[in-house]
């Protein structure tokens, strides 16, 4: 039988300081913990394919826009919800690749189009089923309704978080 750690640590504080409430903890640590072991199990097919970490998002977002496969870097970066520098050094490794180019927007000069190349959807449709079938063994463990009730938990807990940073 495999130990839980964060209860084990849950139930040190409560020895030690049993004027604190650490159940927390137990929501709140394994979340932490359980992100880094499904980004362990995520990330090799991606390594494999020489993507860097946040590479595959880009192309994902691009893919998944439709054709013609085309965002501003802002659309990129609200899509992929990290900062405009991040999406330019990602496109700059996939476009040296041969998986996107970049083009003067048609609607703002000033503005630049990051747009699939042919490889590009290529490697993004490959990449994405086998990603797809990575999460599902990952979530083997639990059935199917288990896994509708964690998602709607999971959104509603980003719901009030998102809330609080209003």
């Amino acid at each position: 039988m495999q130990t839980d750690p964060i209860a084990a640590i849950v139930d040190q504080w409560k020895h030690e300081r049993p004027d604190l409430d650490a159940t927390p903890m137990l929501v709140v640590a394994r979340l932490f913990r359980l992100t880094e072991m499904l980004d362990q199990r995520l990330r090799p097919p991606f390594a494999a394919a020489g993507l860097g970490n946040g590479d595959f998002d880009v192309l994902a977002a691009l893919r998944r826009s439709g054709e013609p496969y085309a965002l501003s870097a802002g659309d990129l970066s609200r899509t992929v919800l990290v900062t405009t520098g991040a999406i330019t050094k990602r496109v700059d490794r996939l476009e040296a690749r041969g998986l996107v180019d970049r083009s003067i927007s048609e609607n703002d000069s000033r503005g630049r189009l990051i747009t699939l190349t042919g490889k590009g959807v290529g490697l993004a449709d490959e990449l994405i089923a086998t990603h797809l079938a990575n999460q599902r063994r990952l979530l083997a463990g639990l059935g199917d309704a288990e896994q509708d009730r964690l998602a709607a938990l999971l959104a509603q807990l980003t719901s009030t978080l998102t809330e609080d940073e209003d």
